[in-house]
């Protein structure tokens, strides 16, 4: 199946519209809607009055909107304002997604010694921002900002490929990468200190003129795979008159160490959040799972609530909390949101799906040969709702003499005499004769080398892009436009989990080999 491009027509037209999600218009002649909004202010400070000790909001800084229809029954009037206010919770238009670049990537390294982790390639032809971006597009959500501060040179190039932004394809949205500035001022001249931050230092573009409707902001990372369609969760968010919602996994023990967890009272609010939890302190965030619909024997399986780092906040709210509540809080997941339980009406929301982060080496890799499965636990071959990323225009691949078992192979690639197991192989990648690869991660290559360039090379001496004749590679990360020679033996017989040879050309991360961009292995090496 061939990566698809936002540059497609239908998508094209179909995010033109500026309401993906559908926008109720009246059919009858005699129906007259107009909407009213009070006008409030945004990111003003929220006064607040104490009830035995617990702060809340007053009511006068509520926002009101209201549809009203005129010279009609009724019932029909009834009906249509019930329509109205149901399309409305659903309205993309009123949106923004924020994608947060995340930061240096040093537990994806070397993977991200050149690149931001939301440019890692990931299932032979996608990059891990494609996920959030699609899940954007497939939603309706057609406003969106990206922010960038590490080795952003490649993401912004597929952005600008992949998405169009500036040419008219998102309507009256926009894509739009945001990169760590500096500015004036003692407080201007530092980076993104964390996500909060991040946002905190653009809190001016949800003011500007464009941001005049917007009533929710959604916070992304562009470095997990799943699958979601956000308005779902923004018409949860909107329906349960929430603050703050928190997208959340039901998680078991072995793992639950790892996340922020919540506990929440029977009706899905946060009572409290605790970032990483472990010992005691990890055995005091068990709750009651059935609350957000699990069975009684998947809530006994799994019986904490785990934050996916994907949050929905009312626009007020979040300008609020970063500009005059917290200040200096500079990110959501440890200091924002705990803090933000005890004071404002934060809901979980249960997203009981496939759901990775890919944070670390071991992660990335287990996921992309997770894809190879019968059925895989997430498929990025949905019609309905598909993964965009950039159009390359390039061949089928084309295979002589070669065995594939289990595996996934991108287009434009070249396997001559080879022998492939449970692997992935990326864009362009070009396997020679009695080749076999086994448990491996391809990135692929970014260009072509012609076969008189091949030819060339290898009447030097030097190795060409791709990986030579007889050569054995297993449980092995090749990342882009790599050169393996002949007769390379690359399998750590050894076992070793962690090493160090850039000089050499590769790393050993968590027992995995990881060949470098760019690098070459010589003929005969052994690893």
């Amino acid at each position: 199946m061939a990566a698809l491009s936002v540059a497609d027509s239908t998508i094209s037209s179909f995010l033109a519209t500026g309401n993906a999600c559908g926008g109720f218009t009246p059919q009858k002649k005699n129906v007259k809607l107009m909407r009213f909004c009070d006008g409030e202010f945004m990111g003003k400070k929220l006064m607040t009055k104490t009830h035995g000790g617990l702060k809340t909001r007053l009511s006068q800084s509520r926002n009101v909107c209201m549809s009203i229809a005129t010279n009609v029954p009724t019932n029909f009037a009834g009906e249509t304002k019930l329509r109205n206010l149901e399309l409305e919770r659903r309205d993309p238009r009123t949106v923004v997604a924020v994608i947060l670049g995340g930061g240096a990537g040093t537990r994806l390294f070397p993977l991200t010694k050149r690149r931001a982790k939301p440019a890692v390639p990931i299932a032979g032809a996608y990059r891990l921002i494609d996920v959030p971006m699609s899940n954007c597009i497939n939603s309706g959500i057609n406003k969106v900002y990206i922010l960038t501060q590490f080795n952003s040179a490649s993401l912004n190039r597929h952005l600008a490929r992949a998405y169009n932004f500036g040419n008219g394809n998102f309507g009256d949205g926009y894509v739009e990468v945001l990169a760590a500035t500096q500015t004036p001022g003692e407080a201007g001249k530092s980076w993104f200190q964390g996500t909060a931050d991040a946002v905190r230092q653009f809190h001016w573009l949800f003011e500007d003129a464009r941001s005049r409707e917007i009533e929710d902001v959604i916070i992304l990372s562009g470095d997990h795979l799943y699958r979601m369609d956000y308005m779902d969760f923004i018409q949860n968010h909107r329906e349960s008159g929430a603050d703050i919602s928190i997208s959340c996994l039901p998680m078991d023990d072995s793992r639950a160490s790892d996340f922020g967890l919540m506990k929440i009272d029977s009706t899905g609010r946060v009572l409290s959040f605790t970032e990483k939890p472990k010992g005691e302190e990890l055995k005091a965030m068990v709750v009651d799972t059935t609350v957000l619909g699990l069975s009684k024997e998947e809530a006994e399986k799994k019986p904490y609530i785990a934050s996916m780092g994907v949050y929905v906040f009312k626009k007020e709210i979040l300008l609020n909390l970063l500009r005059w509540r917290y200040p200096t809080a500079n990110d959501f997941g440890s200091e924002i949101i705990p803090a933000s339980a005890k004071e404002y009406f934060v809901k979980a929301y249960l997203f009981n799906d496939y759901w990775e982060d890919i944070g670390t080496i071991k992660s990335f890799f287990e996921a992309n040969l997770a894809l190879t499965a019968h059925p895989p636990s997430f498929s990025f071959y949905d019609a309905a709702k598909p993964m965009y990323t950039s159009r390359r225009n390039l061949p089928p691949t084309k295979i002589d003499n070669s065995r594939i078992i289990d595996s996934i192979v991108s287009h434009g690639s070249f396997l001559n005499n080879a022998l492939i197991e449970h692997s992935v192989v990326g864009i362009r990648s070009r396997i020679n004769s009695n080749t076999h690869l086994k448990d491996t991660v391809m990135l692929g290559a970014d260009y072509y080398e012609m076969d008189a360039e091949v030819a060339s090379l290898l009447a030097e001496g030097r190795v060409p892009i791709g990986i030579g004749e007889n050569t054995k590679i297993s449980n092995c990360i090749i990342d882009k436009n790599a050169r393996i020679g002949k007769n390379v033996v690359i399998a750590n017989s050894e076992g070793i989990q962690e090493a160090q040879r850039p000089t050499e050309g590769f790393y050993i991360k968590s027992g995995i080999t990881v060949i470098l961009k760019n690098s070459t292995i010589t003929d005969g090496l052994v690893i």
